[in-house]
């Protein structure tokens, strides 16, 4: 096994550092200074500027076919370009990309729904969630029930990103709900907001992530409107959820990347008692157990992209970096925090920004405890071997 990055990959990651330094580094200062005035994110207008930026250079599409112009590039150079991607605040992503299901649905939907994503004139959410069902997804209660040639889909989805924006919504219903469990059908929908359906933001501690609710109060669809096969959404649900887990690894890793450069440049000159801080053993310990887990994750994280590459169940190493990376990322942060002392808790720096925003990765994608029942669920059933790769 060798992680090694090829030519291609250095150089997609040297681009990529060069693009963070002088587009988004850059905006930090203003982007934190909007975040204290209750602001979010960053402008329409800027957003479509660097979008517009990122395309010069070369950037569009990461996962996206190139038959729909994008790179296709494999999962561990994708991982690469998060970690760059994580070493800045300023919330961005390179756009091109349209949720992975949608490439399953019909030649119709991909020409109104697909397409139109990818290049970025629509902007859709995925609408899984409800408020009685997170981690059990199967429990969904939204229905649909059909009505002549039409479906009437009725019901309340939640934490749902991208939902107050968005204008259409890839929701799953329960299309078949018979006494016994294995009859139970859920459905996946295409459905725009202009069928009737409204949202609702959700306040939460931190502005990475902005979810809304959803409400469907007897919206109405026309057939055409069912992504893949009617009863079958359960599985292009998951198959969603469990493609984006190595990618968030990935983010963590780039974020603790950065709140650790900024820790030991502190450390160095920062005094008290008329030496540096970093000669203390207490500040030394925190930096080296830092950047011992920050390897830890920065593999756990190429790992689970490699497994994906080969072309190998990915689930079990993705649930793994997943775990760790979000759990290490909180740690990282709070030690830089604490080294930078006062000033870390002020809103100046994006340390007391990070330390709220990371908290939701062990949450969404999967808590911690779902990403615990998948490795010790593969282990105790035979399906995984101990330091093993998956049978």
């Amino acid at each position: 096994m060798d992680f090694a990055l090829d030519d291609e990959q250095h150089d997609i990651r040297d681009t990529v550092r060069k693009f963070v330094a002088s587009e988004l580094l850059p905006r930090e200062t203003e982007f934190l200074r909007r975040e204290r005035h209750g602001g979010s994110g960053l402008p329409r207008d800027e957003l479509r500027e660097l979008q517009h930026k990122a395309r010069e250079f070369g950037f569009w599409g990461l996962s996206t076919p190139e038959e729909y112009g994008g790179m296709a590039l494999p999962a561990v150079t994708r991982a690469v370009i998060q970690t760059e991607l994580g070493t800045t605040c300023v919330p961005f992503r390179f756009g091109g990309a349209a949720d992975n299901i949608l490439f399953h649905a019909n030649s119709e939907q991909r020409a109104e729904y697909l397409v139109p994503t990818i290049e970025g004139d629509r902007l859709g959410c995925f609408a899984l969630t409800e408020p009685g069902a997170g981690s059990d997804a199967g429990a969904i209660a939204t229905t649909a029930r059909r009505d002549g040639d039409d479906w009437v889909i009725s019901g309340q989805k939640t934490f749902i990103t991208n939902g107050n924006d968005a204008d259409y919504a890839i929701v799953f219903a329960v299309t078949r709900d018979d006494d016994q469990a294995e009859q139970r059908g859920i459905t996946a929908f295409l459905v725009d907001r202009s069928a009737g359906w409204t949202s609702s933001p959700i306040p939460t501690m931190g502005s990475w992530h902005e979810p809304a609710t959803l409400f469907f109060d007897d919206v109405r669809v026309p057939a055409t409107a069912v992504l893949g096969e009617v009863h079958r959404g359960f599985a292009l649900a998951m198959r969603w959820v469990g493609s984006g887990r190595h990618a968030i690894a990935a983010q963590c890793v780039g974020i603790a990347q950065r709140c650790l450069r900024m820790a030991v440049d502190y450390a160095g000159v920062r005094k008290t008692f008329g030496r540096t801080i970093g000669s203390n053993q207490a500040i030394q310990w925190m930096i080296a157990d830092s950047e011992t887990e920050l390897e830890a994750g920065r593999w756990l994280a190429l790992r689970a992209a490699w497994d994906a590459d080969r072309g190998a169940d990915a689930r079990h190493a993705g649930a793994m970096a997943k775990l760790y990376c979000t759990g290490m990322v909180g740690r990282v942060v709070d030690r830089a925090l604490q080294i930078h002392g006062g000033m870390g808790y002020t809103r100046e720096l994006p340390l007391e920004w990070w330390y709220r925003a990371v908290r939701v990765t062990r949450i969404f994608e999967g808590t911690d405890e779902v990403q615990r029942m998948i490795l010790s669920r593969d282990l105790l059933r035979g399906h995984t071997r101990i330091g093993g790769h998956l049978a």
